[in-house]
């Protein structure tokens, strides 16, 4: 077998899980980082709404994945295992490898938040599982926040 390196993240955490290293490959491979259901979901609402917006700014910190220029609001859609919703609840219950990775986004997270914060953006942030319970009351939140932004800034 020729070492890769996801042969080193084996070896630093230890056994990540059951599947062999080209299975894990596939599998992580299949899971959409941009153009999820939720995402598509708020974004067609308000976009019935007569609401313009951008997709995933990677000009900003995080990549917001719907973002109000001229409102300066940033809105994130994020998946609950991925980003850790209640993640202190759950923890004890993954191996190390991946109790590390939900860490790390979490702190990613905050840190892109901050920054966004520190340079005058509304920063507004939804889970998967808001949104698919109810997805019109998560875009009656962006949609709001950028009425009151615009107002707030006279663009109204």
């Amino acid at each position: 077998m020729v070492e890769g390196p996801e042969d080193h993240i084996l070896l630093f955490y230890g056994t990540m899980d059951n599947l062999t290293p080209q299975q894990r490959s596939r599998t992580m491979a299949a899971i959409r980082s941009t153009e999820t259901g939720p995402e598509k979901a708020i974004r067609s609402i308000l976009f019935r709404r007569g609401l313009r917006f951008r997709k995933n700014v990677r000009s900003l910190p995080g990549c917001p994945d719907i973002v109000f220029p001229t409102a300066r609001v940033a809105a994130f859609i994020d998946g609950d295992f991925w980003h850790g919703w209640r993640f202190p609840a759950w923890r004890d219950r993954l191996n190390e490898y991946w109790a590390h990775k939900i860490e790390g986004n979490r702190a990613r997270d905050r840190r892109n938040r901050n920054a966004l914060k520190a340079g005058g953006w509304l920063v507004l942030r939804f889970w998967g599982h808001d949104i698919a319970n109810d997805p019109l009351r998560c875009a009656t939140a962006i949609h709001e926040a950028v009425k009151t932004r615009c107002a707030q800034r006279g663009l109204l």
